[in-house]
């Protein structure tokens, strides 16, 4: 006894009921707080760019140093410069979200209404 409703008239219902509503295209995300993005999720975004920054410095400094014999020298050379290209993206990446979350409305960019 159940009938299929028509996908035409449903598909004109909500062109309908968007235009009631006002609902223009809906655009993507372009931010974290917009992305769905929680704190959470973008500080271990953070904390993961500057380890593996440090890791791959430490991993070829290592590699020079096994090479060339000199183990503590280019160990901690790359390391150092491994933190401080770590350190560097991750103000990179705090930079876009927040030049991105600055042109949002205040009630949506910062999360308390």
């Amino acid at each position: 006894m159940s009938e299929e409703p028509d996908p035409e008239r449903l598909h004109a219902l909500e062109k309908r009921l968007a235009k009631i509503k006002g609902e223009g295209p809906k655009k993507g995300p372009t931010h974290a707080a917009a992305a769905g993005l929680s704190q959470g999720e973008v500080a271990w975004r953070m904390v993961i760019e500057l380890v593996s920054g440090m890791f791959i410095g430490l991993s070829v400094g290592y590699g020079l140093d096994w090479l060339f014999g000199t183990l503590p020298v280019f160990l901690v050379i790359f390391g150092l410069l491994g933190f401080v290209a770590g350190v560097k993206v991750m103000i990179r990446t705090a930079a876009d979200m927040n030049k991105d979350g600055a042109a949002l409305p205040p009630d949506e960019g910062d999360g308390r209404g």
